[in-house]
Formats: C-alpha cells, sequence, structure tokens
C-alpha cells in the first residue's frame, strides 16, 4: 500500500505513520478513557474500494471488519468469518458467517461481500486495488468491460454463507481478505449517500470494533469511537482512539513530552538517541520500501536504461539514511523488503541479490549520464522530484536535489505537496521524479513485484519489460501450486526490475516511536494494515 514520507514513519511512509497524540495535561492524560494518536498526514478516503495508503488501511481495519484479520507471527484469525473450508484443488474458499451488525443495526450478510467485492472491481469504480481480485473468477474480464460484474466468483449461499470461486489456487488468498478491498459494503448505504460515501464519517457506515466520528473530509482530528453494535463490543476495552494530524516531528514530540499525547513518532538521529535505552521506544517492523520512480511518458528520455541508471548510481543511499533520515532505517538492498519472504532458509532478497540497482558510484553515474543524454539526442534536461511536504518529505528532496545535481546537464528542482496532492499526482502520470513508497499488502514477494508489470495501476512511470511480464505472471498462473519454481520466477523478475532500474530503490524504513506507558496492547504489522486497536487497553500509570 502506499505509504507518506515522513520523518519516518509511515511513509508511503517516511515520518512514522501513525502516532498517538493527546488530551492535554498529566491528570488528564491518566484518567482519560480515549488513545490520543497523532499522524502527519491528512486522511484521503474511508472508501475501502479506492483506498491505496496505510492511513486510510488503518482507519478502515479498525472501522471495520473483514472474513477474516491480521494476528501476529503472519497468521490470520476469524472476523465476520467464524471459519472456512478450501476445496482440496485450493479453487473454492466457504466462508461461513456469524451473524453481526452494521453500525446502524441493520445485520451484516453475504450479500454485503458480494456487493462489496462487486463495487471494487467494477471498472466504473476505478479501483487501483481491483488487481488484487485477479484470482477471483471472472475478475479479469470484468475489468476489461468484457464480463458483467455480476459475473464475479463471488456468491451468497444464503445470507450467513459466502462462497469464492477462484481460477487456479492463490496460497495467498487467506491474507487477501482481511484487506480493505475485501471488506463488506452496504449497498443500501452506498446508494443513499452516492459521491460523498467514504468522503467523510457520517455518510458511511461501520462493522468492526471502532466507527469513525468527527471527519469531515478534509479536517485534521477526527476519531475512532467504540462500536456498541461490534458483535465483540464487551472484549473492546478503551472508549476510543482521538486522532490529530501534526506533520511536524518536533512538535508532535513536544506533543509528547508535556503529556499532551500518548506516542509521538521519531525523526531524525536527535530524536532516537534522545530515547535511546528508554522502554518508551519501540521501533515496529514494517516491510516497506521508499523509491524513485521514473515518468517514462512524461519524460520518453527516461525509456533509457542508461540515465535511469546514471540516476540511481548518483545516490549514496548510506549517507542518506544515515545522516538525511538518521532514524535506523536501512539502504536498500532491492525493492522487495527484507524479512518478509523466506524460502529453505534464504531471505529472498539473498536470493535476488540485486546490488547493482541500489548501488553509489558518482564517477560511474556520469559516464552513464553523459552515454544516454548522446543516445537520446539531448545536451541536459530538468526534472522536478516530487515528495511529500513532511519534514522528511522535504529533506529527502534537499538530499536528491544535492545528489542528482552532481549529473553535468542535469537540472533538479524540489517539489513538495500534501500527502493526498502527491499521490494524486502520481495517479495521473503529473510528475517527472516522485518519490514512493511501498508496504507490502500481505507477506509474499509478489505483493512488491506485481506494481510493475505493464498493465499495474501504481505503475505510475509505465516502464515495461515483457519478460517480466512473463515471470510474474506465471508465478500467479501455471507455477502458483509450485513452491520452487514460482520463487524462482520471483527472483528472476526481481532481478530484471533492478538490473534494467524499472525504479531506483531508496531505503526500507522503520518506525521509532515513544509510547506512554500507560498504553497496551496496540498491535502493529508489517504487511497489511499497518496497526490494530482492539486489543488496547489504558492503565493509570
Amino acid at each position: 500500500m502506499k505509504f507518506k514520507t515522513v520523518v519516518k514513519l509511515s511513509a508511503v511512509g517516511a515520518a512514522s505513520a501513525f502516532l498517538l497524540a493527546a488530551c492535554g495535561n498529566q491528570s488528564r492524560e491518566s484518567s482519560s478513557k480515549y488513545i490520543n494518536w497523532q499522524t502527519s498526514s491528512q486522511l484521503p478516503t474511508l472508501d475501502a474500494s479506492k483506498a491505496t495508503d496505510n492511513l486510510s488501511f488503518a482507519m478502515l481495519n479498525n472501522s471495520n471488519e473483514g472474513l477474516l484479520v491480521n494476528a501476529k507471527d503472519n497468521k490470520v484469525n476469524p472476523g465476520v468469518a467464524k471459519s472456512y473450508d478450501v476445496s482440496k484443488d485450493g479453487k473454492t474458499y466457504t466462508f461461513h458467517l456469524r451473524h453481526s451488525n452494521w453500525s446502524n443495526g441493520k445485520p451484516v450478510t453475504a450479500k454485503d461481500f458480494v456487493y462489496g467485492w462487486q463495487r471494487t472491481v467494477d471498472p466504473k469504480t476505478a479501483s487501483q486495488y481491483s488487481y488484487l481480485f485477479d484470482h477471483v473468477q471472472n475478475a479479469d474480464a470484468i475489468g476489461k468491460g468484457k464480463a458483467p460484474v455480476s459475473s464475479l466468483g463471488v456468491k451468497a449461499d444464503g445470507d450467513y454463507t459466502l462462497v469464492v470461486t477462484l481460477t487456479q489456487p492463490q496460497s495467498y488468498f487467506k491474507y487477501l481478505v482481511t484487506m480493505a478491498p475485501f471488506l463488506p459494503q452496504s449497498e443500501a448505504v452506498v446508494n443513499k449517500y452516492g459521491s460523498s460515501y467514504g468522503t467523510n464519517s457520517d455518510d458511511m457506515v461501520y462493522n468492526g470494533p471502532f466507527k469513525m466520528t468527527g471527519w469531515k473530509g478534509t479536517n485534521d482530528t477526527w476519531t475512532l469511537q467504540k462500536n456498541n453494535k461490534y458483535y465483540n463490543a464487551s472484549k473492546i476495552k478503551v472508549a476510543g482512539v482521538k486522532y490529530s494530524v501534526e506533520k511536524d516531528a518536533n512538535t508532535a514530540l513536544n506533543q509528547y513530552e508535556t503529556g499532551a499525547a500518548d506516542e509521538s513518532f521519531l525523526s531524525g538521529a536527535q530524536q532516537v538517541g534522545k530515547y535511546k535505552g528508554s522502554k518508551e521506544l519501540s521501533s515496529p517492523k514494517v516491510a516497506s520500501t521508499f523509491y524513485l520512480e521514473f515518468n517514462e511518458k512524461k519524460n520518453p528520455e527516461l525509456k533509457n536504461a542508461n540515465l535511469r541508471k546514471a540516476i540511481s548510481l548518483a545516490v549514496n543511499r548510506k549517507e542518506y539514511t544515515d545522516h538525511t533520515l538518521g532514524d535506523g532505517s536501512i539502504p536498500a538492498v532491492g525493492y522487495v523488503s527484507p524479512g518478509m519472504s523466506k524460502r529453505n532458509g534464504k531471505d529472498f532478497t539473498a536470493d535476488a541479490g540485486t546490488t547493482s540497482g541500489v548501488s553509489y558510484n558518482l564517477s560511474e553515474a556520469k559516464k552513464l549520464w553523459a552515454k544516454g543524454l548522446k543516445e537520446v539526442g539531448k545536451k541536459s534536461v530538468n526534472y522536478a522530484v516530487l515528495s511529500d511536504d513532511t519534514d522528511a518529505g522535504k529533506k529527502t528532496t534537499e538530499f536528491l536535489e544535492t545528489a542528482l545535481n552532481k549529473l553535468p546537464g542535469l537540472k533538479v528542482s524540489a517539489q513538495n505537496v500534501p500527502f493526498k496532492t502527491r499521490l494524486t499526482r502520481s495517479q495521473n502520470g503529473q510528475f517527472d521524479l516522485v518519490v514512493s513508497a511501498w508496504g507490502a499488502d500481505f507477506p509474499d514477494p509478489i505483493s512488491f513485484l506485481s506494481l510493475f508489470t505493464s498493465d499495474a495501476s501504481y505503475n505510475n512511470g509505465k516502464w515495461k519489460n515483457a519478460q517480466y511480464d512473463q515471470l510474474v505472471n506465471a508465478a500467479e498462473t501455471k507455477d502458483s501450486n509450485n513452491a520452487a519454481k514460482r520463487w524462482d520466477d520471483l527472483v528472476k523478475a526481481e532481478q530484471i526490475l533492478m538490473n534494467d532500474q524499472g525504479i531506483a530503490p531508496l531505503y526500507h524504513q522503520v518506525q521509532p516511536q515513544v509510547v506512554k506507558p500507560r498504553v497496551h496492547g496496540v498491535q502493529y504489522f508489517a504487511t497489511g494494515s499497518p496497526i490494530d486497536f482492539r486489543d488496547a487497553t489504558l492503565s493509570k500509570k
């Protein structure tokens, strides 16, 4: 999913995506039944079919519930589905739903899942996450306008049985159904609110442990309020989570240190060092990668691999992570994040071994740049580097501006805009170079690699490679049931992406933050929705 570039996090992710922010003085902090949490960017949407970023996913997955929910150690727990069965051929999933309700008191039924899934794959919705349904029967044909939405392989067998038919086995399907695009949606509510659905907290309905209140669509505060209609409401121990937007890392930390916030993200070596050794410091792992994307459609000369490689080689990633971020993030070792997927005890990044796509060599960069300019018949080019308007985003563009302007004939300028605007411009191809980030939606390399096939909705730079497309397709089709071949397909795809410099990975993030001792039980996940408050509790200390 998309991250925001803040100073770590959640960057699309750079500056810790989620911060606990607060309610006031120490006495209020101790007695409050609410967790107070900050985030570094505005909330883009509550429409499960249109969400693309980690903040929207976090809000949706705390205020709604899918068939299954994320659990520790890459496991899943029952959600609305109390159990499920899988056919011997791996192509049919039958989910047995519990009796539960929406926040308006109406029952959540299998038909709500059918409608939600159909709405997401409907081309009219223009969901960027519809590609996740590609294994569901007829999803691809529907997306191409060659089959009716009603033909999607998901059916309600009565009110509380949902039957899903896949075109071929998909080993990670159980993880997909925990995600926002697979949430149930009330057709009556969507029709009632029309174009305003998902654009504010009132024009919505919720079936999760919390419901959203106070979000008008553009304001900087809102609340995840305990949902008393939730089937497991008795297990939710906090009154809610009060969110506020704070882009400036120093201001956020001041809120924490004065008792006006329960948590704060930490930005840079100074802030992280200040809390070194403290029990309040934590760094939840995130399977994410920040990378530089080249717009080959807007700037055709960037189809030249030598120019792309030169730009990548001009970036000293270790200097960037050590001195610009300084928060424990590590220089990119490739596109797929390390520590997420292993086979026979070996990490995916070790098997791929694509150091050529993430190395620093300014001398070689200058040679390739001169060669590339000659090949495309240009003496100079001017590019803007687009990123977020957060602390980390601004520091990142400043660093890249300095590094890339060392290439003779290249003039780079910084362009920093709000997170929501950056997402829109990226999706619409309104950029030269853009700092993007991706957090894995599920613990499999395909969650990263599927983004850069030729027709992928997130391939904003329009890089294309036929062999890459073939390998990713093979991993999802003919080799989907052969673990060894599938792994080899994905390793080769990663190598092609890096060797051709389809993108330039920058770093893999961490989320340094400090949390008040009174807050317990907040769950963080490296993939999928980044945070879960359903088991959170508050003590008086």
